[in-house]
């Protein structure tokens, strides 16, 4: 690794960092393909309704935060602290990590000029989803591939969902949020993740059967107190049929038989808008309003230093492979995921 010029991108959807930018923000996500698969003559009008008709109740959510998103200052933090672990796993290498968001600055080709600026040797693309999607992941990387033109060899993460680092970070937060709570019994761990339109994962995104794997796993290290435990999905949007069961089906089922609820978000590595607002907020009200006996949130991992760790280790481990798309800690796509960036390449997913 001697004199080596290692440039790691991170990737992640980003999210407003003032009132005035809620509305392109949101035109910026529902006008990606990746989001909405119509054709550009009908999506990208229908981007513009949505995004108008949004705007309003999306600014009132973001306004709780102070009237932007947060993502950007956490991603930085993630990226400093990656940064660290990575000079000191490396020290004959040059290491700079960068930031690319897929909706909201920094973009893809901002971020890309900076990077062939830095004239890499080495470059590794890590998205900062930790189960593979074609809405997140798969989207980032063609947005990154179709801007950049500088030098250096890629090598893509396109997964992470068993992670050592990402599983033991999840059960510590769990852990330590109930521990904080006065470990209340009985209590149902609820693992909320992003939700996605039915119609994808029938397309064979293997974004569920990912989700399911953290998941099992995050659940296999927390004691007796915490094995009852659902998966469920938030965030939905438009009229279409999405993953079900919702998390606000899940908490008001727990209130309806009696039990509290510990809320993990397992598909997030970064307080945004869905968390501190939807969960913390929306949904606790509604918790609240159905007399629900606890109501628990663990935060997500953001620089949790054994999810920094595990994202170092995957930086690595990519550096020592020849090139394309690996999945880390070796995680294995049933054959019936077909849109697994592993199988489109014809290796193993």
């Amino acid at each position: 690794m001697a004199r080596t010029r290692l440039a790691v991108v991170l990737f992640n959807l980003g999210g407003p960092d003032a009132p005035k930018s809620v509305r392109p923000f949101l035109f910026n996500l529902f006008s990606d393909p990746a989001i909405i698969g119509l054709p550009m003559l009908l999506r990208i009008p229908l981007a513009a309704l949505i995004a108008g008709l949004r705007d309003r109740s999306a600014r009132a959510n973001y306004a709780r935060m102070g009237g932007a998103s947060p993502l950007l200052v956490e991603t930085k933090a993630q990226s400093e602290a990656l940064k660290t672990a990575l000079r000191a796993r490396l020290p004959g290498a040059t290491v700079e990590t960068f930031i690319a968001m897929r909706y909201w600055r920094p973009f893809s080709a901002e971020t890309a000029a900076a990077v062939a600026a830095f004239a890499p040797d080495e470059i590794v693309l890590l998205p900062l989803y930790p189960q593979f999607s074609t809405t997140t992941t798969a989207s980032s990387l063609k947005a990154w591939e179709a801007v950049y033109r500088g030098s250096g060899r890629p090598r893509s993460v396109c997964c992470y969902p068993t992670l050592e680092g990402l599983v033991e970070a999840h059960a510590r937060r769990i852990k330590a949020a109930w521990d904080a709570a006065g470990r209340p019994e009985p209590v149902r761990l609820i693992f909320s993740a992003h939700g996605l339109p039915q119609s994808v994962v029938q397309a064979g995104d293997p974004y569920v059967a990912q989700v399911a794997a953290t998941a099992q796993a995050v659940a296999s290290r927390l004691p007796k107190g915490l094995s009852d435990w659902r998966i469920a999905y938030q965030s939905r949007v438009g009229p279409m049929k999405w993953l079900a069961p919702t998390t606000l089906d899940e908490i008001e089922a727990a209130a309806s038989d009696g039990v509290g609820v510990v809320i993990s978000p397992i598909a997030f590595v970064s307080e945004h808008v869905e968390t501190l607002v939807e969960l913390d907020h929306d949904y606790r009200l509604r918790a609240e309003a159905a007399a629900i006996g606890a109501y628990i949130r663990a935060p997500t991992l953001g620089i949790e230093a054994g999810f920094i760790d595990g994202l170092a280790e995957l930086t690595v481990a990519a550096l020592n492979r020849p090139g394309g798309v690996a999945a880390g800690s070796g995680f294995t796509c049933a054959a019936a995921w077909s849109k697994c960036p592993l199988r489109a390449e014809g290796g193993v997913g």
